[in-house]
């Protein structure tokens, strides 16, 4: 776990066990109190690869599953216009990433330096 997210263990472990310095403990009793981390928490949803837990998912689809019910009752419903937005889709899909590409170095050089100086040119 340390090697997967040492930030994440110590915020759960801080959290939970009001332990700061994790050298303080013997190896076989970190490893039990790591065991002992709820399914939700930091480390163990980053080793999972999630980034909301099970009942926050589960919300998300009942508010989604209410809405479009809801919207199968408007006069846009009966046409197939205007869904609403899904909650699921919003809190599971990733940030599209801007690319950014230069013509040339001194472009590059040029933009790195004014992000460098906080966004000024």
């Amino acid at each position: 776990m340390i090697r997967v997210g040492k930030d994440e263990l110590i915020c759960d472990f801080a959290e939970t066990y009001h332990i700061i310095e994790l050298r303080s403990l013997r190896p076989s009793m970190l490893a039990t109190l790591a065991a002992g981390l709820r399914e939700n928490s930091r480390i163990k949803m980053k080793i999972a690869g999630t980034k909301i837990d099970l009942k926050d998912m589960l919300l998300a689809s009942i508010t989604d599953k209410l809405g479009i019910l809801l919207w199968q009752k408007t006069k846009d419903g009966n046409k197939g216009i205007n869904p609403p937005k899904l909650v699921v889709s919003e809190l599971t899909m990733e940030k599209e990433k801007e690319i950014v590409g230069y013509s040339s170095g001194a472009d590059f050089l040029k933009e790195r330096e004014r992000l460098l100086n906080g966004g000024r040119i």
